[in-house]
């Protein structure tokens, strides 16, 4: 059966799912829905500026679509370029949802890379950190960055693989490895994401959980790319954990060499 292997925990709170998916550009409501449930997810992420959780009482609310009782909703601050707009952003979001202070915080540099600017960001995660609210927080591939981050009080480090909806997957494998290696808090790999072997390539590279939401939502069949998704992540996991053989530069057989019939 091989070793149990332990849940995601993310303020508290444990997931027998590491996978994270975003709620944006599904053809619509039914599919978003129908996309979560397959993928196995417990938690989705909410663009705040753009999605409608209640803000608006004569447009369509995703809470009536998405339970927040089986998911746990993950606000974030997507469409802010600077401190104060995403701190804002993160004030609304917990009047929306009961004063609850779970956050995604994303501050962009600028529209064509939609790279984050780690200087608004770390200037956002101080001021959030010290109205207690809990940051999941989207950054660059920078370690250094990363630490300064994680040493702020942010709960989880969220590097990017490639650019949002690139689907380039992981560009700097190494940079990655040494974010994993020096965290001590969750880290989830955002953005990049194209397909099932990317997914797993990030699990494979020990981090805690990815998200994702054009990898799955613009595939030909989102529905099917939610379900191999899915097993992805889960695979890739478990292939971690397994501890893959080494590399090597030679053959080596795969039978006892002892005893041959024809020695």
């Amino acid at each position: 059966m091989g070793a149990k292997l332990s849940k995601l925990k993310i303020n508290g709170k444990s997931y027998s799912s590491r996978l994270i998916l975003g709620t944006g550009k599904y053809k619509d409501l039914d599919e978003t829905k129908a996309a979560i449930s397959i993928s196995g997810t417990e938690m989705v992420t909410v663009a705040i500026r753009r999605m409608n959780i209640g803000q608006d009482i004569n447009k369509p609310n995703l809470l009536d679509y998405i339970d927040p009782s089986i998911y746990t909703i993950l606000p974030n601050t997507a469409g802010c370029y600077n401190a104060a707009d995403a701190i804002r952003t993160c004030q609304l979001a917990a009047e929306i949802l009961d004063g609850k202070k779970l956050v995604k915080l994303e501050v962009l540099g600028d529209k064509k890379t939609l790279y984050p600017n780690v200087t608004e960001t770390l200037k956002a995660a101080e001021q959030l950190v010290k109205e207690d609210f809990k940051i999941m927080v989207y950054t660059t591939d920078d370690h250094i960055i990363a630490k300064e981050l994680e040493n702020i009080g942010c709960i989880s480090i969220m590097p990017l693989a490639s650019p949002i909806g690139s689907g380039l997957g992981i560009q700097n494998e190494y940079n990655i490895l040494t974010i994993v290696e020096n965290a001590t808090v969750p880290v989830i790999v955002d953005a990049g994401v194209g397909t099932a072997s990317d997914a797993s390539r990030v699990m494979e590279l020990g981090c805690d959980g990815v998200l994702m939401n054009t990898a799955i939502a613009s595939a030909k069949d989102p529905l099917l790319m939610a379900k191999a998704m899915k097993k992805a992540v889960e695979s890739g996991y478990e292939a971690f954990h397994a501890g893959r053989i080494p590399k090597k530069n030679y053959a080596v057989p795969s039978s006892p060499e002892d005893g041959n019939i024809c020695d």
